[in-house]
């Protein structure tokens, strides 16, 4: 998993992340101390997880500003956005409603999802609308007419457009483009030794909002609880077979990227488990008796354990692309082998 480090210069960000995780960052009591991506990683409950100190981005960075869009294109890639905010400063300069706004520019959309809405270009036929029944009070008096008229100015004029909720214009226009990062992110508000009481308890009450101090090392361990409540990592034991599951080293599956099925579970082992997989027994809290048997769609849970169960030779040989398999295999050995005589 990653988490990004996003904020304004000098509100913190390269002391949190040599606190979190022990990594060197140049630090400094000026702006733009840090003009590079600085990685770290933070060890918690048998997990690693990567934090990226980025440097300071200022308004207009989604123009180019200050390398604006190199930083922002960074934090597109990560399955978590840390938004460190000077809460000395969040009082007079909104710099939360700031940094949303460029990040909403480049095509981040934070903590939101993508609306529940089918869109499907056609080569002909027009364009077809359906609401099912739900009424659309974000889509103006006619929200038919609004919908084509929008799609006109993409310059689409066939599709199959069907709305399973009430959405807004801005959520369909998203859904059209189709190239929009949903990632979630948490506000944290750095610097809280500087501000009172009572202004600190209105910050920490805010929604996806945490507070601490860096130069009093306050509230780090919740920050953390917090980080990884968001990221909902999956930690998935596996058993060979006849033998104890290994405790040691978890397989840690991300509900954001690629789910956490048995499938994603074979993937992240070796993808060529899904070629050769039969079932999987399961024991943890995703079955209903243990073991369970289960096939690639079964969703598992935090510190399940696996065993994959793969088909004998004969079912494989049984398989319709056994064949394909075997001269891929046999391909990929001959070429491996031309390579090694070229290199002596």
């Amino acid at each position: 998993a990653r988490v990004a480090l996003i904020g304004f210069p000098s509100v913190g960000k390269s002391t949190l992340l040599s606190q979190l995780t022990g990594t060197d960052s140049e630090q400094g009591a000026y702006e733009f101390t840090t003009l590079t991506c600085i990685p770290g990683n933070l060890y918690y409950k048998d997990t690693k997880i990567q934090i990226l100190d980025l440097p300071g981005i200022i308004e207009g960075a989604a123009h180019g500003k200050g390398r604006g869009r190199q930083v922002i294109a960074c934090a597109k890639s990560a399955d978590l956005v840390l938004m460190v905010l000077d809460a000395a400063k969040e009082g007079q300069i909104n710099h939360r409603e700031i940094l949303e706004r460029e990040l909403e520019i480049t095509g981040m959309r934070l903590n939101k999802k993508p609306a529940n809405i089918a869109y499907t270009r056609k080569p002909t036929g027009g364009i077809k609308f359906n609401s099912m029944g739900i009424k659309l009070t974000k889509m103006g008096e006619d929200p038919e007419e609004t919908v084509k008229a929008i799609l006109q100015q993409y310059k689409i004029h066939n599709a199959e457009v069907l709305f399973r909720e009430d959405a807004s214009p801005d959520e369909f226009i998203d859904i059209i483009e189709g190239n929009r990062k949903y990632v979630k992110c948490l506000y944290c508000y750095n610097k809280i030794d500087m501000i009172s009481i009572e202004e600190v308890d209105e910050l920490a009450r805010r929604e996806h909002s945490t507070v601490l101090s860096c130069y009093k090392n306050l509230n780090k361990d919740y920050l953390i609880e917090k980080i990884w409540e968001y990221l909902e990592l999956v930690r998935i034991y596996t058993k060979p077979r006849g033998q104890q599951p290994d405790f040691s080293e978890p397989v840690i599956l991300t509900k954001g990227r690629y789910g956490c099925t048995v499938e994603s579970a074979c993937k992240q082992v070796h993808r060529s488990l899904i070629d050769d997989f039969k079932f999987a027994y399961v024991w943890g809290t995703s079955t209903k008796h243990n073991p369970q048997s289960c096939g690639l769609s079964h969703v598992l849970h935090d510190e399940d354990v696996v065993q994959i169960v793969k088909k004998t030779n004969a079912q494989q040989k049984a398989d319709k692309n056994y064949n394909d398999r075997v001269q891929q295999h046999w391909d990929a050995t001959r070429e491996r082998r031309r390579k090694n005589r070229l290199k002596t």
